[in-house]
């Protein structure tokens, strides 16, 4: 199974750009869907250091809701 996160772009270097989740940031790629397509605040999938695409925020927020019902369901 595959898993993309939501993370929430927050600096660009060329095809770099530094995204944040949950306190957690990472260096991701923007190559798979370009350099001038995301900008800071942008809320990005990101799947193994790749962004896939853009998301609004809504998508961003209810994907991290549907993560944390997954978690808590799994601590039962």
């Amino acid at each position: 199974m595959c898993l993309g996160i939501p993370m929430q772009v927050v600096a660009i270097d060329g095809f770099n750009a530094e995204c944040e989740a949950r306190g957690v940031k990472r260096t991701v790629s923007l190559f798979m869907i370009g350099e001038n397509e995301v900008a800071v605040g942008d809320h990005v999938m990101v799947h193994v250091g790749y962004a896939l695409r853009k998301m609004t925020p809504e998508d961003a927020r209810t994907s991290w809701e549907l993560f944390d019902e997954i978690l808590a369901a799994a601590d039962e």
